[in-house]
């Protein structure tokens, strides 16, 4: 039968549930590929690239088995134009389609591209929702219009009631709070003891020899050519099933915790099923109800509402001002950082033992965990006041699930408070006592977490008061910063000054320490 319909399924939207697989047709064709201008629009890591063609071939078969009609081009395919552009264009010419469908792309250069590629082409154009998300693009900003502050908790709020998860009679939260964030702040010290992940060896050999034959530039490592992520459907519900039963009942617990011999301690390590849609919010959440309402299983409700709130509130509300606020987000400095990333960002290389550790199992997993990303990563980054350019590329391209729509809010609004306050009220900064009362990191450390200017000092210790000093004009209005601006207000002179200076030797040679 001749092909009428190309429909054009991106890398991210490997969702099996969505209305187009409801039923075969033989006139549809669906266009997948792995293109170069995925790969290089940034550096990412091996992993990450792997784990999209895996999944992106898996997908694939999954639909050719099932009787749709499929063309997929691999990177090293002879006729594989290597952009979308030319691949649309190539596609509907060669069939002569009379339309072209595409879901809505999550990032605004994919929503772009696709806008001027369909006002070019002389077949019928229509564009559908991907059915993932809980909420449209636009929610968000409809919800906040209106009001001066964009605060995560009142949507997060609006958004249990609205799909009445975890609510109570008369629209009350279920145990009598809407947060249980101070339950989730436990330091873990070896019990109770950690099962082991839900990993998988995913023989990588074949795939990684396509990857160098295509001059792909990648950083990261691949442990012995095995990859240990889902890239499947089946995979994506074994790992949410495994953490239902295994993690979920400490997961609130210890999810800020921070240890050296544990990478994942409980979380769930479902981002990249998510954010490539192999499994759906809905079904997450929905599982994780059922294990909580579960008699059986003996769940706290403190448990259970931490990792919701990740995913019903940040999940959704991230993408929300992703949307609101692109393309001007992606170019905000409001900090004025300059400060070029340190090397050893690509090695590990440091005698910051808490860095050392949390980029390090970046490198080797394509993973941290968010206090990680935050609290370690993110927060030497804004006191060493890099540029928010370098750190934002860095993030899109060391972890599996980074895609722009919520790296770049993470990282620009969260981390780096380079967004001047749109996500968060105040800047996630600390000094070593942070990190050292959240985990062991600071523990056989070369530096002492104690100590402010000496040789041995914890570097974050004088970078910390000497952000305060250097953003003091900025920050003099904020509320949040209040008692910490007068802390710095009543800093002995001298000793502000040998802050500042142990400060700025370490920002102009941080590879050094």
């Amino acid at each position: 039968m001749k092909i009428k319909t190309i429909r054009l399924v991106l890398g991210d939207q490997l969702n099996s549930k969505h209305n187009w697989f409801s039923s075969t047709d033989d006139s549809v064709l669906y266009l997948m590929a792995e293109m170069r201008q995925e790969t290089d629009y940034v550096k990412h890591h091996l992993q990450k690239v792997v784990a999209f063609f895996m999944a992106m071939r898996n997908f694939a078969e999954e639909l050719s088995t099932k009787g749709h009609q499929v063309k997929y081009y691999k990177i090293n395919d002879e006729d594989n134009p290597q952009n979308l552009n030319e691949l649309i264009t190539q596609e509907v010419s060669k069939h002569q389609a009379a339309s072209f469908a595409y879901q809505l792309p999550d990032e605004y250069r994919l929503d772009q591209q696709l806008l001027n590629i369909c006002k070019e082409l002389s077949c019928d154009t229509s564009v559908e929702d991907t059915e993932h998300f809980y909420t449209k693009r636009k929610d968000l900003e409809e919800f906040f219009k209106g009001k001066k502050n964009l605060l995560m908790e009142s949507f997060y709020r609006m958004m249990r009631k609205k799909h009445h998860i975890l609510m109570a009679a008369d629209q009350q939260p279920e145990g009598g709070k809407w947060n249980f964030d101070h339950s989730n702040r436990k330091k873990w010290n070896g019990a109770p003891q950690i099962p082991h992940e839900r990993g998988f060896r995913k023989d990588a050999t074949n795939l990684l020899a396509e990857i160098e034959a295509a001059g792909i530039v990648t950083f990261g490592n691949i442990p012995d050519n095995n990859l240990s992520w889902p890239t499947s459907r089946a995979d994506s519900l074994a790992v949410l099933n495994h953490f239902c039963k295994e993690l979920l009942v400490h997961f609130g617990d210890y999810q800020d915790a921070l240890h050296t011999q544990e990478y994942f301690l409980f979380h769930s390590r479902l981002s990249f099923a998510m954010n490539s849609k192999m499994v759906s919010p809905k079904e997450v959440i929905n599982k994780v109800l059922d294990s909580y309402y579960d008699e059986d299983q003996q769940i706290a409700i403190s448990q259970v509402e931490g990792f919701i709130r990740q995913i019903l509130g940040w999940r959704e509300y991230m993408r929300g001002i992703y949307w609101k606020e692109m393309p001007n987000y992606a170019n905000l400095n409001k900090l004025d950082n300059t400060n070029k990333l340190p090397e050893f960002f690509w090695t590990g290389n440091t005698k910051m033992n808490c860095l050392k550790h949390a980029i390090g199992q970046s490198l080797d997993t394509a993973y941290a965990h968010h206090i990680q990303r935050l609290m370690v990563i993110g927060n030497f980054s804004l006191l060493a006041q890099l540029h928010p350019d370098q750190v934002d590329q860095w993030y899109l391209g060391v972890y599996i699930d980074a895609i722009e729509w919520v790296e770049i809010t993470n990282t620009r609004g969260m981390s780096q408070f380079a967004d001047g306050g749109i996500v968060a009220t105040k800047p996630y900064v600390s000094s070593a006592n942070y990190i050292n009362k959240m985990g062991n990191y600071c523990k056989g450390c070369h530096y002492k977490h104690t100590k402010k200017t000496e040789k041995d000092a914890c570097p974050f210790n004088a970078l910390y008061w000497n952000f305060l000093d250097d953003k003091k004009e900025y920050f003099k209005d904020n509320q949040r910063m209040a008692m910490m601006l007068n802390l710095l207000e009543k800093k002995n002179a001298s000793e502000l000054a040998q802050l500042k200076e142990r400060a700025q030797e370490i920002i102009k040679n941080p590879d050094n320490f």
